[in-house]
Formats: C-alpha cells, structure tokens, sequence
C-alpha cells in the first residue's frame, strides 16, 4: 500500500531540496517537460473545442423540419458572394395563425418583420441586394468574427420561403430549401466544411498528443538513475515498499504539479494569440478557445496522474530487488514480442482503413493505436541496434555507444522518441495534397439555373439589369452544373442562363444586379461554388507546417531535456571515465553516435510508417500524391530534426564537462 502520509511527503520535500545543485536541476527539467505538455495538450483540446462550437454556432441555419401542427415559421437558407467572401443568407417569415409566439433567431432580439435585414457586423450594415440592415446579428449567431450572415423577414407567401430550391453536394450546409420549423434549434449539415475541420483536427490532436504523452511519461523518468539510486538505499535500511512507492508519488506529484500550473500560465499567455491564427476564413471568438476550469482541471489532473502512474510503474525493481539497483545490474532485455504487435497493428489499420465506409472515427482510433505503436516498438529497436552496434565496433567512443544502447535502450528511445514521431507526422503529411482550380465555370461567368420555359425571359431580364447597373456582360445560356436550381444537378428540366461579365472588377456589381432574377437563388460563379474546398485547402498545408512545427518543437525540447538529464544520470560513469583517461573528445563522440545512429534507423522507419498509414487514405484516381514538394517536405523535416537533435547534443556539451571535471572517485 503507498504511503503519503506526512512523514513521505516532509521527507521527499527534504530530499528534493538537499539533493544537491545536480539534482534540483534534474527536477527543472521534469517540471518544463511537463509544463511544455500541458500547454500544447490545453492548446489542442482548446482547438477541438473551438471547432466544435463552430460548427454549433451554424447548426441553426440548416432547419429542422417540424411537423405542421408544431410549425410556427418557414425558414430557408442561401449564399451569395460578396468580395470572394460567402454571405450566409437565411429568409424567415411567421406563419399565419401560428398557436406559439415565434422565438428570435440565434443573435438577435426578436422575430424580424417582413422587409427587415440583420446583419452580421462584417457586412457594414447592408445587404448587396437586398438593402439596408434593420439590426446587427450577435455572437450567438456567428462561428467566427468577420463572417458575413443576414437574416431577411418576408411574409409567409413571398416566393423567398415558398419556392423549391436544390440543395448541392459541392456546398453542403450552404442550401436549404424552405422548411417549416418549430425553432431555430437547427441541426448539423453532414459533409459541411465544419465537419472537414472536425475531421482533420482529429488527426491533427493525435500527431500532437502522442509525442505529448511521450514526453509527459519520459518526464516521470529524467534523472531515474539518481532517483532509483536513492530510493534503493532507503530500502536496504529498512524502508517499506510502500513507504518508497509513497515517495515515489509525492516526488512525481509535485514536479508534475508545478510543471502542469507553469503549462496552464503559457495556455493562458498564449490564448489571444491562439485567438488570431486565421481558420476557416478567419480568426476566433476568444470565448471558442477557453476551455472551461472542468477540462482546464481535468487537463491538469490528467498530466500529473500520468506522470504519477509513470513513475510508479518504473518501481518494481527498486521495491523487490534494491541490491541489484545499488549494483547496477543489466535490466532485462527487450523481447521481440513488440515487433509482432507493431506489425500486427498496421495490418489491422490498412485493412480496415482501405475499407471506404468506415467511420471516421474508427480510422482515427486505429490512427491513434499504430502512433503509440512506435513507442512500443522503439525500445526494442535500440535495443537490437545497440548488439549490432557493439559487436561491430572498431573505436572507443563506439563501443561506448553500442554499450549504452543495449544496456538502456528504454532511456536511449526517450532521446529520439520525440524526433522518431515527428518523422512520422512527415511522412503522413508528404501524401497529401490540397490544390488545383474549381473543375466548374468560369471565375468571371456568373450562372443562375432556370426552367426551360423561362429562359428567354431571364436572359431579357438579365440584359436590362445589367445595362441598368452600367456593366458590360455576354448573356448566355448552356448546360453546365455551376448554378444549383430546384431540381438538382444534371436536371433536364433547367438550363443555366450565365452573364460573362467583360471587367472583372465589376463581378459583384454585376451579382447585385442580378439578385432577385431568380427567387432563391444567388448567382454564382464556378470559384463561388468550390469556396468550401479552397478555404479548406488553403487552412490544409499552414495546419500541417503547425503540425510539423508542433511535433518538432516538442522533438527538440524532449531531446534537449533528456540529453541534459542523461548526463545528470550517468554523472558517476562520466566521472569515472574521465578519471581511467578517457578524453571528453571520446565521451560527447559516443553520446553523439548514441542519438544519430537511432535517429537514422528509426526516424527513416517513421517516415516509412507515416506513408504506409497515410496511402489508404489519399487514393484518388488509383495513386496517391507524392511529388517534388513531398520529396522536399521530408527532406527539410528530417534536416531540421537532425540538427535540433544534434544542437541539444551540443548544447549540453558543458554540463558534461561539469560532472567529470569537478568530481571525485564518487560524483553522486
């Protein structure tokens, strides 16, 4: 049973405070791994909750269908473009005798009258169109500031809520045909482009999170040699395994604790900022990113149960066996048993991932699942790596790596994990690809579907429309699928009348003009109607480089902080080296050749992975997308990781001169 009672934790407290300058540094480096934890999973999870809200924040203006007797407004959604920009526009009207009072829409005060318009704050005030705006739309009405949403009153038989309009498969969550409805309570449209951020941060939280995980457990093990050291002696004098997993705990709990409260200082710090990166067409409400205290606490609670049950779990050989770790016998090897499970994961993944029906969700766990995989599968590797290493070595500093890598591979794998799974982040990202042009219309042909019997008169419209508003334009008619009419795409029924307009600068002019030819529906062009795919696409290749940057941020700083930790560990080694008349030249040599050579092997594995589970999901038209900018994304990633390794090799360099040079026979 642990001991934490008040005799552990004044004990622990005094050992932490006199354990020496060596040792209180060992503590930092546990408390900014877990700091640097918190702050990075407090900054994903704020991520996941802001897109959530989003795509909340829109659910209203895809109407639930209510039934009649329940039905007190008809409600209809459209979007018109202004400036390259979506405006959300959604007619409402009160239905006649009505048995409630019909409630006001999300952001506003009151059910608008027939002719009203609210706009958001992003429209200035006026609807192109439409006219003047009669009130300003609220935050409850937005996903984001800067969007552009009106809300226009009519009378129930005006032909804005009575005509059919087609929804588009293009632009999910943009249509909605007029439907009777008991609120504005909404429901969320499948497939819009608030689910494809959904979608891809999942991916993005576990690319994060894992390496996150990773280094929150590694910071439970810096300085284990020391830590292990002491607590053995403790229990060859007669301390109980209880009372030594009750240190342990405090120990782990309270560099866990100052390092999650320092994490949630820079959430904090960093939130504003989080609040102006530019998603899905603009920044954030700062509200969207706030994580509440509960999952704030939660959060919190979470890094230092993990960094406990990390700690306690290296326990066992202390408790059981204190003379072999005074001894400092050989830990058991690593045992294949791990290569079969990470194999047996990943064709588990790519069976179930090729399968095009499966859940989104499912692929994610599954994602998950074979990224915490490389941590299983790791150690072992540097294991092997080390046998192979040492059995061929013809030079010192070598042989002193081949050593250490099969002695302890578990702490050699803590030094590269973090560049290990950046690698794979690489190499999952280096098969996507977000680009290309709209395949519909032209950007300067605005097109509206219209019925076969009213084509002429439509174009005559257009015309005098047009010449009214002074621009110059060719009226036309084809049948190409840029505008979405009542009865869908591919319809034999309509025929689309378009208006090339002659000066480009002049498109919105024109679409003003236009508005109103058609009831329903907006004129668009074939850039309008792929604007869900090019935003997405645009946010694409800036949230991999966060991604990338993210996972190799926390590569560097889990590097730079085990290396640093490391040497604290091994000080008595190191001391004893220098002293035999081993040259410090040969020492920082083996310690290089001990991270390079795992970070060539296992980082190239990585990569190798990261493609492997990114194939099933990137197909298109046979081949997935692998080009000179993927060849080159990888490139420059493994460069970058490469020498942040070797700069937090380099700069730990001194450190190591301190514990050999100023110690005696005994460093500890």
């Amino acid at each position: 049973m642990t001991a934490l009672d008040r005799t552990t934790w004044t004990l622990t407290w005094r050992l932490l405070r006199g354990g020496g300058r060596h040792a209180r540094l060992g503590a930092a480096l546990s408390v900014a791994a877990a700091a640097v934890s918190t702050t990075l999973l407090l900054l994903c999870v704020a991520a996941n909750l802001g897109f959530d809200s989003r795509a909340a924040h829109a659910d209203w203006r895809t109407p639930a269908k209510a039934p009649a007797s329940r039905a007190v407004a008809v409600q209809a959604t459209g979007t018109t473009f202004s400036g390259g920009e979506p405006v959300t526009v959604v007619d409402v009207a009160a239905l006649p005798g009505g048995k409630d009072e019909v409630p006001a829409p999300p952001g506003m005060t009151r059910f608008p009258k027939p002719g009203e318009v609210w706009t958001s704050p992003a429209l200035d005030g006026e609807l192109p169109g439409v006219g003047k705006a009669s009130g300003t739309l609220g935050r409850e009405a937005l996903t984001r500031p800067g969007e552009k949403v009106a809300v226009v009153g009519h009378r129930a038989g005006d032909p804005a809520v009575t005509d059919s309009r087609a929804t588009d498969p293009r632009r999910d969550g943009d249509l909605a045909p007029p439907t009777p409805v008991a609120d504005f309570a909404g429901e969320r449209a499948p497939g819009g482009l608030g689910e494809r951020y959904l979608g891809l941060m999942k991916f993005a939280t576990v690319l994060v999170v894992v390496p996150l995980l990773v280094l929150g457990t590694s910071s439970a093990r810096l300085s284990v040699a020391r830590r292990d050291a002491r607590l053995a002696a403790l229990r060859l004098v007669g301390a109980t395994p209880g009372r030594i997993a009750g240190m342990t705990a405090a120990e782990a709990a309270l560099t866990g604790a100052a390092g999650a409260l320092a994490g949630v200082l820079g959430y904090a710090a960093l939130l504003p900022l989080a609040a102006r990166v530019p998603v899905g067409g603009g920044g954030w409400f700062t509200g969207d990113l706030w994580t509440g205290l509960p999952v704030l606490f939660g959060v919190v609670a979470g890094v230092v149960l993990m960094i406990v049950v990390s700690a306690l779990a290296g326990l066992r050989q202390v408790v059981v066996g204190p003379l072999g770790v005074a001894r400092r016998s050989r830990p058991p090897r690593m045992k294949a048993a791990r290569a079969l499970v990470f194999v047996g994961i990943l064709l588990v993944y790519w069976q179930v991932s090729d399968d095009r029906d499966v859940e989104i969700n499912t692929i994610v766990y599954l994602f998950a699942t074979v990224f915490l995989a490389l941590s299983v599968v790791g150690p072992w590797v540097v294991g092997m790596l080390g046998r192979l290493v040492a059995a061929l070595a013809r030079r010192p500093a070598t042989l002193l790596a081949g050593r250490r890598l099969t002695d302890d591979p578990k702490s050699a794998w803590r030094a590269v994990s973090g560049l290990t799974l950046a690698g794979f982040v690489a190499g999952f990202f280096a098969l996507f690809s977000f680009s290309g042009s709209a395949p519909w219309g032209s950007p300067d042909t605005l097109a509206l579907a219209v019925p076969k019997d009213r084509v002429a008169a439509v174009q005559h419209e257009a015309r005098e429309r047009l010449e009214r508003a002074g621009v110059r334009a060719t009226v036309g008619v084809d049948d190409d699928w840029v505008a979405t009419g009542t009865d869908g795409p591919g319809a034999r029924t309509e025929r689309q009348v378009t208006a090339e307009v002659a000066d480009p600068a002049r498109l919105d002019t024109a679409r003003t003009a236009l508005t109103g030819l058609v009831p329903g529906q907006y004129p668009v062009t074939g850039t309008d109607v792929d604007w869900q795919s090019r935003v997405f696409g645009g946010d694409f290749k800036p949230a991999t480089l966060g991604v990338l940057g993210a996972s190799f941020a926390v590569a560097i700083a889990s590097a730079g902080i085990t290396a640093a930790s490391a040497i604290l560990d091994r000080r008595r080694t190191y001391g004893l080296l220098h002293l035999a008349g081993t040259p410090l030249t040969v020492l920082n040599r083996a310690r290089r050749t001990e991270t390079l050579l795992p970070v060539a092997v296992l980082a190239g594995g990585a990569v190798l992975t990261g493609l492997f589970c990114a194939a099933p999901l990137t197909f298109a038209g046979g081949t997935p997308d692998f080009d000179g900018t993927s060849v080159a994304l990888l490139a420059g990633c493994l460069a970058l990781g490469a020498a942040g390794i070797a700069g937090a090799s380099a700069a730990t360099r001194p450190l190591l001169r301190g514990v050999t040079t100023g110690t005696g026979p005994r460093p500890d």
